[in-house]
């Protein structure tokens, strides 16, 4: 039985509207990424292979229980980094199924088939994980001298740090039979409820003259350059989102309360230890990040009214956030997108630079504007055995461009870090968006070298300051909603609408001061992020990537073209150990108290160039 290999649909392929039942056409701009569809045969090419793979795994995961069940505390070296291999086995096979099927439906969740294979294979990979659950428990409760022996082996290379990691999380750990009581509920618990919160917004349409938009293609007007077409894309998108409160609100009290739960049955001191732990930091470290970024807001509220000043404005409204300096509205091609962020890294090293190109010449990547595929851009690592894959939703206009280097920098990280094997494979959410951030820097750096015109420098240099903020400062005001919500839920109870909405508008209004009016319309715009139902946690890390690659961009400028080698080595170490020690290996200390402030002196430092360009230029 063939599979969907691509996920170009068997219908006539997109050119230039989209489409879906009982929706009206919009038409979208021609970018030549119309027919830009991944292929997906190099994870399976037939439902049949990938259903025979389940079940192989099924039966070597009840094989390995019966092989290792109690025998942790009796074994050599050796015998642990034989299990371990049986163990990368069963998980790399489990994960390319998985990954296939999220892949598949991901560029269609409406095609009730994707959906219910994703559906059975979550079950089957949730019982699979289930049988393999004794091994982390007994790990985890393992005396501290014996496992200390274990990892002191050289046969624990491949996966000595994820086990010293599985250790730390040990006082929070249930017995046995009540992990698999979770891990089996979470199939209709929090990840039924994720899967509603994607299919019900992917599906939703944002009516604008006369014309039926994806989210993706409302938000996208909110970079328009006439102020008119903003003020109108908010009215709609806001319009969209009230008419889904209800739902939304109720799945967002639904998996607040989830995660308050689980909180308090593993005894978790707050709301964002578990995803500290899993980020290898510690609560310290964070709370400093966040108030260093906190402390730096007035730093917002000048950039604001600098860019009010430019744009001509008497009052600068949430919907002008994104507007460009510039009358441009051209549209950048998918070819001179895939030259410019190919040269871009290869210009800083030609490894890079094969591996980016790799993802455009063997199909790794889907760019095709759908209807009913998922919104926003991500890159998924795969398994060690295959390769990562990109979505992204391209319309052609240069934030376009940055998205595509930012995923084409997790695809390069995810590709070189293979080496390590599966367990060392992945990082920390922390440091994972270190190479994508860094890849935006790059394809910045060189377009702002190749414009020497004054005024076309300012709007690509406020373009980026734009960027920054969105990653740095909107992200850490993000959490700071996130903190009150999840604080709110467990205090008081499910929270209404304006509850949520309130928490929106006050956090946000911290970090803009009197520099942006926020509307009314912005009170509703907590509802469509998923990275705050997905992801709990999540969003800070966007702010430590950003701040982190500001501290390496330096030293790269600094130490020049040796830095490349070193560069290329962090992101072939995955995670193989704490980000701290990685990182350390090129001269960044993170445990300093004043990193995370010199780097927000570094965005004010931006936003002091752009200045000088104003005052030469206004």
């Amino acid at each position: 039985m063939p599979l969907f290999l691509s996920s170009k649909p068997p219908r006539t392929p997109l050119l230039s509207t989209t489409q879906s039942a009982g929706h009206e056409v919009f038409e979208s701009p021609i970018t030549g990424a119309e027919d830009i569809y991944w292929d997906l045969s190099d994870l399976y090419s037939d439902v049949d292979l990938l259903h025979a793979d389940l079940l192989e795994c099924e039966e070597k995961a009840k094989l390995f229980a019966t092989s290792y069940r109690g025998k942790l505390a009796s074994m050599s070296s050796s015998e642990l980094a034989d299990a371990m291999q049986n163990l990368a086995g069963i998980q790399d096979t489990a994960g390319r199924a998985f990954t296939f099927v999220y892949l598949n439906w991901s560029t269609d969740t409406a095609e009730s088939e994707r959906g219910a294979l994703l559906q059975k294979v979550r079950e089957q990979y949730t019982g699979i994980s289930t049988s393999l659950l004794f091994f982390e428990l007994e790990w985890a409760d393992l005396d501290d001298q014996k496992a200390s022996e274990l990892l002191a082996s050289e046969d624990s290379n491949s996966f000595g740090h994820y086990l010293e990691v599985l250790r730390i999380a040990r006082p929070y750990l249930l017995t046995e039979a009540e992990e698999k009581i979770l891990v089996e509920k979470s199939v209709t618990g929090r990840t039924a409820w994720t899967r509603f919160f994607d299919e019900y917004l992917g599906d939703v349409r944002y009516k604008l003259n006369g014309d039926s938009l994806t989210q993706q293609q409302i938000l996208a007007l909110l970079h328009a350059p006439e102020r008119e077409t903003r003020r109108e894309a908010s009215k709609s998108f806001t319009e969209g989102l009230k008419n889904s409160l209800r739902p939304l609100t109720y799945t967002f009290n639904t998996i607040l309360c989830d995660k308050a739960t689980d909180d308090r049955l593993r005894g978790y001191p707050n709301w964002i230890t578990s995803r500290n732990l899993s980020n290898e930091v510690d609560d310290e470290t964070v709370e400093s990040l966040v108030g260093a970024v906190v402390n730096g807001y007035p730093g917002v509220a000048r950039y604001y009214e600098l860019k009010k000043r430019v744009l001509g404005l008497s009052e600068m409204m949430d919907y002008d956030r994104y507007a460009p300096i510039s009358e441009s509205t051209r549209i950048i091609p998918w070819e001179e997108a895939r030259r410019t962020v190919t040269e871009s890294y290869a210009g800083f090293d030609a490894r890079l630079g094969e591996i980016v190109d790799m993802f455009f010449e063997r199909n790794w990547i889907d760019a095709a504007l759908q209807p009913n595929k998922r919104g926003g851009a991500f890159s998924h690592g795969a398994v060690p055995s295959v390769h990562p894959y990109i979505l992204m939703n391209y319309t052609g206009r240069v934030r376009d461009v940055q998205t595509l280097a930012h995923e084409l920098g997790h695809g390069v990280h995810q590709y070189l870090s293979r080496q390590q094997g599966i367990f060392h494979a992945d990082t920390p959410l922390t440091t994972a968006e270190t190479a994508s951030v860094f890849g935006e820097m790059l394809v910045f750096q060189k377009l702002l070298e190749e414009e020497s015109e004054p005024a076309n420098r300012l709007a690509m240099l406020m373009g980026k300051i734009d960027d920054t903020f969105a990653t740095v400062f909107r992200q850490v005001s993000m959490n700071r909603f996130e903190d009150r919500i999840h604080t709110m839920r467990r205090e008081k109870g499910e929270l209404s609408s304006e509850q949520f909405c309130d928490a929106w508008i006050s956090t946000q209004a911290a970090m803009f001061g009197d520099s942006v009016q926020l509307t009314d319309n912005y009170r509703y715009w907590w509802s469509y992020i998923p990275h705050f139902l997905h992801t709990p946690g999540y969003v800070y890390a966007y702010a430590f990537g950003e701040l982190l690659v500001l501290a390496l961009y330096d030293k790269y400028k600094e130490v020049g073209e040796g830095f490349s080698d070193q560069y290329v080595e962090l992101l072939t170490s995955g995670g193989s150990d704490w980000p701290h020690v990685l990182v350390g290996r090129l001269g960044i200390d993170l445990n300093d108290s004043d990193f995370w402030a010199g780097g927000v002196k570094s965005i004010e430092g931006l936003v002091d160039e752009a200045a000088s360009l104003v005052d030469e230029l206004y």
